[in-house]
């Protein structure tokens, strides 16, 4: 894997901020979700120089102050300089927060939070099976956790954006007056019922689906108003202008089929050779590598399909880290556990474009974790350790820190 060299038309709080990622190897969602980013090699002395330039211009230009306010809230993902994506699937748009949020968590104890769906219902005064944890993510300038949460169920259900004080204990982020800046999907699917087999849907609900930052650039994964409804978008940041998603056709090997309307649920970006990549995952179970390169607005691509992990699942999230090393993938699920998925090799892996019948798993070798039970959310807190809200035995949602795999 090699450090991603040209940023055309990148900032240079981008910049700085790739570059402290790579210093960090942390890469939210990594993926800074920062889930996003990914790890990355030791720095050139060309790419040094751009350092000596990145910290020219804030990571707030284009930003207003002012009160941010949304429909839905969740997935979230971070950016240059404690900048929080946040995304608003209802509205079908993303919002860009100056968090401020930018000293270190120094001498905090860890986030190991038993019980943090009760805690969080009690600051929000209501019940925990009230709340719904929609996303979680770590701030990769000062190590705070963040999460994206809903009060109440349905059309009336509220968003609340929370982060973890010091001492561990949730507070509401106050957003009546701060700096942000908004990018609207100008080609969503309509916020309306829609008949689908022998039920219904609605689409506007998943026009976000997933989110990361990669170098200079918001990623985005969806539905969108085209035939090929499933989507991704690759948007720069500062935000200006927002041009239409780029269309995607994948090969389903458990439904035997090519499919144009399924939305990934979960991707990060990643280097194969030396191409930035990203590798996405769909219900039931496909992983699949598309070149970044190709997120052109208003095209139609094809995706590789590398793995099939197996069917009557869902997956929930994923993130990259190095050990060893070697690249790994984490992917929780729904019904499969925790996946730790080897990447070596990849860029030689064969395309799967014949059907996997009975649930049965084909492309790149993975361990199933024994001990990652009850995993919903994940995401990198340094270099050896991941965060993870974690159901218990008891139903309840804790929030633990645990060593890499």
């Amino acid at each position: 894997m090699l450090f991603r060299k040209g940023y055309p038309g990148a900032t240079a709080a981008v910049l700085r901020f790739s570059i402290l990622v790579a210093l960090r190897k942390r890469a939210p969602h990594t993926p800074m979700k920062t889930k996003a980013l990914l790890p990355i090699p030791l720095l050139s002395s060309g790419i040094a120089l751009l350092a000596a330039v990145a910290f020219a211009a804030p990571a707030t230009v284009g930003m207003s102050p002012g009160k941010v306010e949304f429909k839905s809230i969740g997935p979230i993902a971070f950016g240059p300089e404690g900048i929080l994506f946040a995304a608003d699937s209802r509205s079908a748009a993303i919002t860009a927060i100056a968090t401020e949020d930018t000293t270190p968590r120094e001498g905090a104890a860890p986030p190991n939070v038993e019980g943090i769906d009760r805690q969080t219902a009690a600051v929000l005064g209501t019940e925990p099976d009230q709340l719904l944890i929609n996303d979680m993510a770590v701030n990769p300038a000062s190590g705070r956790i963040y999460l994206a949460v809903s009060r109440g169920r349905g059309d009336d259900a509220v968003p609340v954006l929370l982060r973890l004080n010091n001492d561990n204990s949730p507070e509401i982020v106050d957003l009546s007056q701060v700096l942000s800046s908004r990018a609207v999907l100008p080609d969503a699917p309509p916020d309306a019922e829609v008949r689908a087999g022998r039920g219904s849907s609605n689409p506007r609900l998943e026009s976000i689906t997933d989110i990361a930052f990669f170098e200079d650039r918001v990623l985005v994964a969806g539905l969108s108003n085209e035939e090929f409804s499933s989507a991704f978008r690759a948007i720069p940041f500062p935000f200006r202008t927002v041009e239409n998603g780029t269309s995607v056709e994948i090969y389903h090997g458990a439904h035997g089929r090519f499919e144009t309307r399924s939305p990934v649920r979960t991707f990060v970006p990643f280097v194969v050779g030396s191409e930035p990549q990203l590798l996405a995952a769909y219900t039931c179970t496909p992983l699949v590598q598309l070149p970044l390169k190709q997120l052109v607005p208003g095209a139609k691509i094809k995706g590789k399909t590398i793995a099939e992990l197996g069917n009557r699942n869902r997956p929930l999230d994923m993130i990259v880290y190095k050990k060893d090393g070697k690249d790994w993938l984490l992917l929780a699920n729904s019904s499969r556990g925790v996946m730790k998925i080897e990447t070596h090799g990849i860029e030689e892996s064969k395309a799967i474009e014949e059907p996997v019948s009975g649930g049965g798993i084909e492309g790149l070798p993975y361990e199933t974790l024994g001990d990652w039970q009850g995993i919903e959310q994940l995401d990198r807190l340094d270099d050896s350790h991941a965060v993870v809200v974690r159901r218990s035995d008891s139903g309840s949602l804790d929030l633990a820190v645990m060593a890499l795999p």
